[in-house]
């Protein structure tokens, strides 16, 4: 009985020592890892980012260095160093596992790859094997106990301190990003998103993401200002145009995307066939901008083409959507899929041969000539506070002022009366329309706002890409935007949200333009990404705080522990 009670007497203490030593062999675990990448991986520079220096990591071990390096501030922040559980409001373990698994991963993809295209291990530096092996210790987070908790007060800091800390998020959110544009290679970029995504997912689950949300609603304009500062300062990074192009791509993507979640997150408008808007938009612009293969003899200036492309889109809209919108669910989404194939074939028959002269047919428009604004070509380079921006980068300016002016709309309208009636209506139709709701006029108004957003991005478009066909707007193809990336890009991000859209609008543009090997499989990926999306995650990435409580079963009222919600409005629905 004695022995009984002494033991049940020690081990508290017993545990909590255990503990102390798996987290200080974790921390030792993310050390040796960061100590590998100063080896040298392998014998030859052929494998791309030249792996064979000693002291100074290189390509993918920079990765590597990173994700150790974060595993071992997490263990710190386990072992309670002073000011480090502060990144951990909702307790470390989750992270730590996440984060050993990321260096884990990276750095035996590393290894894997040398080994298949250099031709097996012999081309293997020792330091390629001590990576491998160190990489494994972090692991040891897996032994250790839950921790997780509900997140407490902060302690308060200074005012100076919290927005510092606000500009320092955003600052490394800029770094980030334009790390994985500009990556060079493929194996770089699968490395980089293998990181990139252990790393957010750590971060959510450690209830650091929260916090950070927590301060930039309590700064609100100043949270907005920095967001704008770090997107308007990528260009600035950038020595050439050959990833600014790509950045502008995203914007556009991401913008459309960003309209498709009005009429598909708010009201739950299944469109199939939104990327016709966008090409509406595109044709209109180019037929007005004064090129030498369009039918008309018009050239309107920057203003009035945007206008008058977004004034077009307006009017499609209206005209598709009053006689379609009567209809509900998958009828409504075959008319709008109709509708889109409509678009594709008929600007490829107004040839002058299968119809009036007016698209020059399968050859579309081109030439069209670059944007002129107050004298401004946005064409040629030019030098802003010493530094030179390409053409790319002018129009990268012009798309963001663009999203601004979207992400204005959406969210104010979102918030308004009209925006609460869409809501109502994608929650159950009967039962709105029994409230007093027109739910015709309503998603009307939602169909035709959604057009005339994608035919403002349509209109920039034009003038990046110097030319418009009808292959370009279809509803799947190998490169976005089209019908089938944006649905995805809204269903992946989280309908309904601000930040949803745009955060799926760039995974699923970057990966098809870094990972060139997968253009044949992309629609297999993404139909396999959404599957599991709505087996682990159906809200989406970034899900506001009413569609987190509809899918998981938290048994309270409060946002589940070691989740970003956003305060979007509306709320998920599966077979939407």
């Amino acid at each position: 009985m004695t022995t009984d009670t002494t033991t049940a007497a020690t081990t508290p203490a017993t545990t909590a020592s255990r503990t102390k030593a798996l987290r200080g062999l974790t921390a030792l675990g993310g050390v040796a890892t960061v100590a590998s990448t100063f080896l040298s991986w392998t014998y030859t520079d052929e494998f791309p980012g030249d792996l064979t220096v000693y002291g100074y990591p290189g390509g993918l071990q920079v990765l590597t260095l990173v994700a150790g390096a974060l595993v071992l501030l997490y263990a710190l922040a386990a072992l309670d160093i002073r000011g480090l559980r502060w990144l951990a409001p909702t307790g470390t373990t989750k992270a730590l596992r996440l984060l050993a698994l990321g260096a884990f991963a990276t750095t035996w993809f590393t290894v894997i790859a040398i080994a298949v295209e250099l031709g097996g291990i012999v081309n293997l530096e020792p330091g390629g094997f001590v990576a491998a092996v160190t990489s494994a210790i972090p692991l040891i987070a897996f032994l250790l106990p839950d921790d997780t908790h509900k997140a407490t007060r902060p302690r308060e800091l200074p005012s100076w301190a919290e927005i510092l800390i606000i500009v320092a998020a955003f600052g490394t959110g800029l770094y980030v990003v334009t790390y994985g544009i500009d990556t060079e290679y493929a194996e770089l970029f699968t490395g980089y998103m293998i990181t990139a995504g252990f790393a957010v997912t750590a971060l959510f689950k450690a209830g650091l993401m929260a916090r950070l949300s927590g301060l930039t609603t309590k700064y609100r304009s100043i949270a907005v200002a920095a967001a704008f500062v770090a997107a308007a300062a990528f260009p600035f990074t950038q020595t050439t145009d050959q990833f600014t192009l790509i950045a502008v791509n995203i914007l556009i993507f991401a913008t459309v995307a960003l309209g498709l979640n009005i009429v598909v997150g708010l009201a739950g408008l299944l469109d199939l066939g939104y990327v016709a808007f966008l090409g509406v938009g595109a044709y209109t612009a180019a037929l007005v901008s004064g090129t030498t293969a369009s039918a008309f003899d018009v050239h309107f200036p920057f203003w009035a083409a945007v206008l008058t492309g977004a004034a077009v889109s307006l009017i499609f809209g209206v005209v598709i959507g009053a006689p379609t919108l009567r209809l509900r669910g998958d009828y409504l989404a075959i008319v709008t899929l109709g509708f889109g194939e409509i678009f594709r074939i008929t600007v490829g028959n107004l040839d002058g041969v299968s119809g009036p002269q007016v698209t020059n047919g399968p050859n579309g428009v081109p030439n069209i000539p670059d944007l002129v604004f107050f004298g401004y070509d946005f064409g040629e380079s030019h030098t802003i506070l010493g530094i030179e921006l390409g053409g790319y980068a002018n129009y990268y300016l012009l798309m963001l002022l663009a999203m601004i002016l979207v992400v204005l709309v959406f969210s104010r309208a979102g918030s308004s009366r009209i925006g609460r009636a869409w809501v109502a209506i994608r929650e159950d139709e009967t039962a709105a329309t029994a409230m007093g709701i027109n739910g015709f006029r309503v998603k009307l108004i939602a169909f035709a706002l959604g057009a005339t957003l994608a035919g403002l991005a349509g209109t920039v478009q034009a003038h990046v890409q110097s030319t418009v066909v009808p292959e370009m707007y279809v509803f799947a193809g190998p490169v976005p935007p089209n019908s089938a990336f944006l649905l995805a890009a809204v269903i992946l991000g989280g309908m309904g949200t601000i930040s949803g859209p745009l955060i799926g609008a760039t995974l699923l543009y970057m990966i098809p333009a870094k990972l060139q090997f997968l253009q044949d499989y992309q629609l297999l990926g993404f139909g396999l990404a959404l599957i599991l999306l709505m087996r682990f995650r159906p809200e989406g990435l970034i899900a506001n705080r009413r569609a987190q409580l509809e899918f998981h079963e938290t048994g309270q009222l409060d946002t589940p522990e070691g989740t970003l919600p956003e305060s979007g409005v509306g709320t998920v629905k599966a077979g939407a």
